[in-house]
């Protein structure tokens, strides 16, 4: 059955709905795994219990026990249910997630950053370097952790890793460059604008 497009799920809801399909979690043990795989990034605490009120509501998880639904989304135990794993595999199947690039805030900043005041450029990737740097230390220890609780490399959260991690160091050579370069910096010599 589609879903309609009030009931899509979210990206929250198809983290929740994969944690709960490893195996039933009270709303409480939800947020404490989210918390110890670093996932709070992905999905907020009180996203947690939306999604787990939208979801129960979609039928693609239930309360284990009526007795535990009346004590709250915090400590009702959560489970898939069979339809709720066949939505989670249709959505993964969806082309978007391998055909959109993102256009991050940066990305952004710098296609307008010719605005910027004197001075105020440099600085920025300053900033941008130094955020970098801690989150490619914080990726480095998630992957550690990640790592241990798995006990080998050959895991969806490692190669994820493995490529955030990548990414950034890929953006800090960059950034290098740009710096490097950055005296050079001019406007487009032949600028071609419509007429008016």
């Amino acid at each position: 059955m589609p879903i309609s497009s009030r009931g899509k799920l979210t990206t929250p809801d198809l983290v929740l709905l994969s944690l709960l399909a490893e195996r039933p979690l009270y709303g409480y043990q939800a947020n404490t795994m989210l918390e110890f795989r670093k996932w709070r990034d992905w999905i907020s605490r009180p996203q947690v219990y939306y999604s787990l009120d939208k979801l129960s509501r979609l039928g693609f998880i239930r309360s284990s026990s009526a007795e535990s639904a009346a004590m709250g989304p915090e400590r009702a135990v959560y489970e898939t249910t069979a339809r709720g794993r066949s939505a989670l595999a249709d959505a993964l199947e969806r082309d978007d997630w391998i055909e959109q690039t993102d256009r991050p805030p940066f990305l952004i900043w710098l296609a307008l950053s010719w605005q910027c005041r004197p001075g105020v450029f440099l600085e920025q990737l300053r900033k941008r370097q130094t955020f970098l740097e801690a989150e490619l230390t914080r990726k480095q220890e998630i992957q550690r952790a990640v790592l241990k609780e798995v006990g080998h490399r050959y895991h969806e959260a490692v190669w994820m890793l493995s490529l955030n991690i990548d990414q950034i160091r890929t953006e800090l050579r960059w950034l290098k460059k740009v710096s490097r370069e950055s005296p050079r910096r001019s406007s487009a010599r032949n600028p071609a604008y419509p007429d008016q």
